[in-house]
């Protein structure tokens, strides 16, 4: 059961796995590029932030290329983006070593976005969420694909009392860019 009343702001830590990548012959994994459509979804991410009301007041990348491009093709649908940091340390991390990067934010930090890979990532919202609304943690539980984002909101005076449990999914969603000639449909329009 997570407290819903902790001391402290209302904090969010959304994660945002990169787009999906290229396997290109004789490129180091570090290396690997975004594929096309992963080059159609990280701006479909941005935008999603964006309309989530998501963004954030910090950003923290791993270094792979995927990852830093992700960052760079979301952060570019926001008119000015948040400061972001290059931490090798996100490059196939698992949840300790998210956690410790997460427990370096400083206080003054009440959105922070991770962007990174799995199965890091969605092991950390697995680890941190004491409970989610409608269906996301079992969407969670069931895949955490290329582009995904969790949201996770709780209560703290800072980031080192982000503890398992302690936090609720508010939002899981998989946005998608779509391929060259086709237009988005708004809400309710048309068929």
């Amino acid at each position: 059961m997570i407290e819903r009343a902790g001391a402290g702001p209302q904090r969010r830590l959304v994660l945002l796995r990169h787009a999906k990548s290229a396997w290109p012959e004789g490129v180091e994994d570090h290396r690997r590029p975004l594929a096309p459509r992963g080059l159609r979804d990280a701006p479909a991410a941005g935008r999603a932030l964006a309309d989530a009301g998501a963004l954030p007041d910090l950003a923290l990348c791993s270094t792979a290329e995927r990852a830093r491009r992700t960052w760079e093709l979301a952060a570019g649908q926001w008119g000015t983006p948040p400061p972001v940091h290059y931490d090798r340390r996100l490059y196939a991390a698992g949840v300790p070593d998210l956690s410790e990067v997460v427990r370096e934010v400083p206080g003054r930090v009440e959105t922070l976005l991770l962007v990174g890979h799995n199965p890091g990532l969605g092991d950390l919202v697995l680890e941190l969420a004491g409970d989610g609304l409608d269906d996301t943690l079992e969407r969670v539980r069931v895949k955490f694909p290329t582009s995904a984002i969790a949201v996770l909101t709780w209560r703290g005076t800072g980031w080192p009392a982000l503890a398992p449990g302690s936090a609720l999914l508010t939002s899981f969603i998989v946005p998608r860019g779509h391929k060259g000639g086709e237009k988005r449909r708004k809400a309710g329009g048309g068929k």
